[in-house]
């Protein structure tokens, strides 16, 4: 730790905004990665947000960590942002404090003096372009390698976007720090009364595959409906129970429900709240993510946590997630993706094998370990800042 710190009344800022306005993964990540790091170390860490209109600080954060926020609109404060590293400006006096920050989202903020660490989740918008909304593609095209460059660290959640990183932005491989996410806490196995209370609040099927995540067109969700087709000539009575809000381009996908007979046969929870999600993803016969591509894939260390068996897509990070635990399908390959769920539907003891697999896969990953490996990205660039002013002092 470095103590200097504290002697100058410095410390180190992480940009929350994300949990502040509660978008999906990125706000997960942003909340439990802040909330570890402030358990371990609180005197070292402030927090900094956008509160925006409607923002609301996380209850699960000390309210007495020091804060600093501004009140943007989304829209203007990352042209801002993007202005501000062009033109090379510096934003340092929004945390006149900062001996570091990190931004935990795809939106670093210039700091001129201050360095800075960069959370990249993943490379959709580069890889997967028809998948995002026009705006957006076009802004983080244009922004990330100006972001990767300028930052002094990068965070990578896996393996493959480290890998996507230094493929598209030549990135030195040196810079980039791999350090994976985790499961809630709250992620654990239900009781058969928290199930049954599940079945009964959100009327669940008799038999059922679940899909945790938001829906949009790169979770593969019309191939799995191919396959839940399929599937319905061995388990007439097999139904797909979708949890999570709806994201972007996703009408195309409900439109096929419709137009394939589906809907007495797939079932849209929408945002389900912590404390039932567990009993929910229980209750199910068999997890499937079939996605094109995960950053990391965090939908399934939760479904492992509290026991349920995982079919997934071979692609990106997701083996690299779902180890020895998962069994994998081609997502391009409905028949082989249905080949999959109907083996682990049928065959009860390899379902119970990969269900003890599963809950030892989740226990490896944690929030504890995964704020540790940060901090650790945190000093390394401090101490080297460090060396840089006992230099610059030496010439005085």
């Amino acid at each position: 730790m470095c103590t200097w710190l504290l002697n100058l009344g410095l410390m180190i800022y992480v940009d929350i905004s994300a949990a502040v306005h509660s978008r999906a993964g990125l706000g997960r990540y942003s909340e439990r990665l802040a909330q570890a790091l402030i358990a371990q170390q609180p005197e070292r860490f402030g927090v900094f947000y956008n509160l925006g209109n409607n923002g609301r600080f996380p209850p699960t954060l000390p309210a007495s960590t020091p804060q600093r926020h501004i009140q943007h609109g989304y829209k203007p404060w990352r042209m801002a942002v993007l202005l501000g590293q062009m033109a090379r400006l510096s934003f340092k006096r929004l945390v006149p404090d900062a001996a570091l920050f990190h931004s935990t989202e795809h939106l670093l903020m210039p700091l001129r003096g201050v360095p800075t660490v960069l959370t990249v989740h993943d490379l959709i918008y580069k890889l997967y372009p028809e998948y995002h909304k026009k705006l957006n593609y076009w802004y983080l095209n244009l922004a990330m390698p100006l972001f990767c460059r300028r930052a002094d660290a990068i965070i990578a959640v896996s393996e493959a976007t480290k890998q996507d990183i230094i493929t598209h932005y030549d990135i030195d491989p040196a810079k980039i720090h791999v350090v994976y996410e985790a499961a809630s806490s709250l992620f654990k196995r239900a009781s058969p009364t928290q199930i049954t209370r599940a079945r009964q609040t959100y009327n669940l099927p008799k038999q059922f595959l679940i899909h945790l995540s938001t829906i949009e067109p790169r979770k593969n969700l019309s191939r799995l409906l191919e396959a839940l087709k399929l599937l319905h000539g061995d388990f007439p009575d097999l139904q797909l129970v979708l949890v999570g809000s709806k994201g972007w381009l996703y009408d195309d996908f409900f439109a096929k429900i419709e137009a394939d007979g589906l809907q007495d046969y797939v079932q849209h929870l929408g945002w389900v709240e912590d404390v039932d999600l567990p009993a929910v993803l229980a209750a199910a016969d068999l997890a499937v993510q079939p996605s094109l591509y995960e950053g990391f894939g965090l939908p399934i260390l939760e479904h492992m946590a509290c026991g349920q068996v995982v079919a997934a897509s071979s692609r990106s990070s997701l083996p690299e997630v779902g180890g020895a635990a998962a069994v994998y399908f081609d997502p391009t390959n409905i028949d082989e993706m249905t080949a999959v769920i109907r083996h682990l539907l049928t065959d009860r003891t390899e379902y119970a094998q990969r269900q003890d697999l599963g809950l030892v896969q989740a226990q490896k990953f944690s929030w504890q370990r995964a704020a540790k490996e940060t901090a650790a990205v945190y000093d390394q660039l401090l101490d080297k800042e460090l060396q840089s002013l006992k230099v610059a002092k030496s010439k005085i």
